[in-house]
């Protein structure tokens, strides 16, 4: 038990969770990290922790029984199932991102009324909240604002963007008809992440993965057919600065925020740019184009790129990569450097 300022991270155990714990154990050796995830953390993780709960966010006994051990000020809830699982079980979609991130604003609501101070909630939302009806608008659109074309096509979309909402009812609104004010307890603070790259992980499939596809394939000598139209376009970003801008956000002074929910983008190829770009570092690798209509048409439904002007003026939002550095400096030689010890 510990009755000092905690932290505590959901889904820690992937490569976002695994930044985090790092990141917090450094800069603050003296505050506990409590994790709660369905897998077990990496051994480099599991030794900054003071416990990580093996269980699910679907699990309310398990959250009441870390609300009465650990004074919990800070909510870093990763814990999701990611789209393309999404779109083949909504129904399980919706128990665990909606009812799971109810289940960790309620224990934020319940953390912040025991010991009256507001609880910092982050949450990661996703271009996957957008909905452009077709290309040409998307292509009129350009930089598309946190409230445009709020339609997602995806059950992982339309998940994302009600959390959001959920996320500002309970910071802005909770309980509003209530003799006395009962919101503000939970500071609830939230990024729509672009496609994100990482040199870490291997992808899994997902809507954007055509990216990092590309450059792992060539990377091991793989010929590669991309799923997308050469013309396809969306924003990336690497995983560094996701992680920073994380950080950036979850350390402004609450006053300074005009918003609950931020865009941000780093740079937002076609296709054919960042196939170039990885044909460049490994010209005998043959790469090509067999385009998947329906992932095709998910991709064409979000913008080619966000406006993210309030995350940078509010709280300094600044990725360190562009687009040549991200693939030049950070991607393809990580990535190549892990094939070639293989």
């Amino acid at each position: 038990m510990s009755r000092k300022p905690s932290v505590l991270i959901t889904g820690a155990s992937g490569e976002i969770g695994h930044a985090l714990i790092a990141r917090l154990a450094a800069g603050d050796p003296d505050r506990p990290i409590v994790t709660l995830d369905l897998n077990p953390l990496p051994p480099e993780s599991a030794k900054l922790v003071r416990q990580a709960v093996h269980g699910s966010i679907l699990d309310t006994a398990l959250l009441d029984g870390i609300h009465a051990q650990y004074e919990v000020d800070r909510v870093y809830h990763l814990a999701a199932l990611l789209s393309t699982r999404s779109e083949f079980s909504p129904a399980l979609a919706h128990k665990v991102n909606v009812e799971g991130t109810l289940n960790l604003l309620e224990f934020a609501q319940k953390a912040g009324e025991s010991h009256g101070r507001p609880v910092a909630f982050f949450y990661p939302s996703s271009i996957a909240a957008f909905g452009l009806p077709s290309l040409e608008v998307k292509t009129k659109a350009g930089k598309v604002k946190e409230d445009d074309y709020n339609v997602p096509t995806t059950m992982y979309g339309a998940n994302k963007l009600y959390c959001e909402h959920l996320g500002r009812y309970y910071s802005r609104h909770y309980k509003q008809l209530a003799a006395e004010t009962q919101s503000g307890k939970v500071d609830f603070r939230c990024i729509r992440f672009p496609g994100l790259i990482s040199a870490e992980t291997v992808p899994s499939g997902g809507t954007s993965d055509y990216a990092p596809e590309m450059i792992h394939a060539a990377a091991s000598g793989e010929p590669y057919a991309c799923f997308v139209r050469p013309d396809a376009r969306i924003p990336f970003m690497a995983m560094p600065d996701a992680v920073d801008a994380i950080f950036r956000l979850m350390d402004a002074p609450r006053a300074k925020l005009s918003r609950t929910v931020y865009n941000i983008g780093a740079f937002a190829p076609s296709a054919a740019e960042i196939e170039a770009v990885v044909h460049a570092a490994f010209p005998k690798v043959a790469m090509s184009t067999q385009v998947d209509e329906k992932r095709q048409a998910i991709v064409d439904s979000w913008p080619a790129d966000v406006d993210d002007s309030a995350a940078r003026r509010d709280w300094g939002h600044a990725p360190a990569f562009g687009f040549a550095s991200a693939f030049g400096e950070y991607l393809i030689p990580s990535i190549e450097k892990r094939y070639a010890a293989e």
